[in-house]
């Protein structure tokens, strides 16, 4: 959904940097791309992005992280059945832009959901302070992740918007009508 978001952008005019996780999609034209492959990673090259006039955050960063990184497989050892792995939140990118004293004068983030989809959506745009948040039910098949297709509720504090089911190319070009209608 991010790359269709900033396809649909630059073919807007928009000047757009793209930040990617590890995906094996091609960059599309008209954009510059920063990969990354952590999530300390990307919240580094965005943070670095700011001062910016839009920001959307449309990846599905880990809420963890390992607390340390092992440099080489961690190989079976003779009488242990299991491995206890301790975790540690990641740092929150969408937060952390919408807080920031550069703050982009939109920020738009994504809820990917399983259930609850609105409640969840509503809630993260309040405790984030987001001006629009885009929210999509993830494991239904034939849309989401790994699928061309996707259904978006736009969620703002007035109330909020059904896109979809479309193409996510279609559903991009609706969610930048939306904060276009919002830019100052």
């Amino acid at each position: 959904m991010g790359f269709a978001v900033a396809a649909a952008a630059v073919a807007r005019g928009a000047d757009v940097l793209l930040v990617a996780g590890p995906v094996s999609l091609p960059t599309p034209a008209g954009l510059a791309r920063i990969d990354v492959r952590s999530a300390a990673q990307m919240h580094e090259a965005v943070m670095a992005t700011l001062p910016c006039d839009v920001y959307v955050g449309a990846a599905a960063v880990a809420d963890y992280t390992p607390a340390s990184i092992s440099p080489a497989k961690i190989k079976k050892q003779p009488g242990q059945d299991g491995l206890v792995l301790q975790l540690v939140r990641t740092r929150d990118i969408l937060a952390d832009v919408a807080s920031h004293a550069s703050r982009p004068a939109l920020v738009v983030g994504f809820a990917a959901e399983t259930q609850d989809v609105d409640d969840y959506a509503r809630a993260k745009l309040v405790a984030k302070n987001l001006d629009l948040i885009a929210a999509n039910r993830v494991g239904v098949e034939g849309s989401g992740f790994e699928s061309d297709a996707n259904t978006l509720i736009v969620h703002d504090a007035q109330g909020a918007t059904t896109l979809g089911p479309a193409a996510k190319t279609e559903l991009a070009h609706g969610l930048l009508d939306l904060i276009e209608a919002r830019l100052p």
